[in-house]
């Protein structure tokens, strides 16, 4: 594995305050988050947000946002099919990862960023498109960076990401990485390095010092350092796709 299966730090984390100012859709029958740059409701490239297990939350949605201040058409599909585990569950400990992960595997999540892809290029026009993975979403960013599919990838914290996949990228990719870090450990990090190098495409390591997995989307904002990482993670990914989208 290039990153471990995901874990229980994955469904730990706070939640974030905000009013988010997308809308959400239905998109070939798949709940969507949508969040249009002001002025733009027309933009030639897009932001693909692949999620955390929590799926379209708060969190994720002010994420969105923020790349939508910055140009960009910001788009979060329900990868999990109204199956998200619950913010309740996460923060009572009852989050079930082994009993639910076997029913959101690759045949089940595959057809959704498949479509919510071509929803983005035929149906709205978009010419380019930039993935951003959390967590569980990483995977998927990895599978989907190719031609005609994403340009363009930003992971952060990524997990259940094989050695196969991040060996197959075929486009630019930036991962944001967290010193303490169970999933993207160390040792896994420096393989990945390795694995990086041989695919050819412009790659891409930070690694935020003191911050634990998930720090990039559901980091404790009251924590000058975690809050100062968070956005350094963001800025990361807003480069990296000014650079190469």
């Amino acid at each position: 594995m290039a990153s471990n299966p995901p874990g229980a730090c994955c469904a730990s984390g706070f939640q974030h305050e905000g009013n988010p100012a997308g809308e959400i859709k239905t998109v070939e029958g798949v709940e969507t988050y949508i969040s249009y740059p002001k002025d733009n409701k027309s933009p030639e490239n897009a932001v693909l947000i692949l999620s955390d297990i929590f799926g379209i939350y708060v969190n994720a949605q002010l994420l969105a946002d923020e790349f939508a201040a910055n140009g960009y058409l910001a788009v979060i599909p329900d990868l999990f099919q109204k199956d998200a585990i619950k913010l309740s569950d996460m923060e009572s400990g009852k989050a079930d990862l082994p009993a639910w992960l076997p029913k959101h595997q690759i045949a089940n999540v595959d057809p959704v960023v498949e479509s919510t892809i071509k929803y983005l290029r035929q149906d709205l026009g978009v010419k380019k498109i930039a993935g951003v993975g959390y967590c569980f979403g990483g995977k998927y960013v990895c599978r989907f960076l190719k031609p005609g599919k994403i340009d363009v990838g930003y992971t952060a914290h990524p997990s259940f990401v094989t050695k196969e996949e991040l060996g197959a990228i075929a486009g630019p990719l930036s991962i944001a990485a967290s010193e303490i870090d169970n999933i993207f450990t160390t040792q896994l990090r420096h393989e990945s390095e390795d694995i990086l190098i041989k695919t050819s495409q412009p790659w891409q390591i930070n690694l935020f010092s003191g911050v634990t997995h998930g720090f990039a989307v559901r980091a404790d904002l009251s924590n000058k350092h975690f809050k100062f990482c968070k956005e350094q993670a963001f800025y990361q990914a807003v480069a990296w796709f000014k650079q190469y989208l």
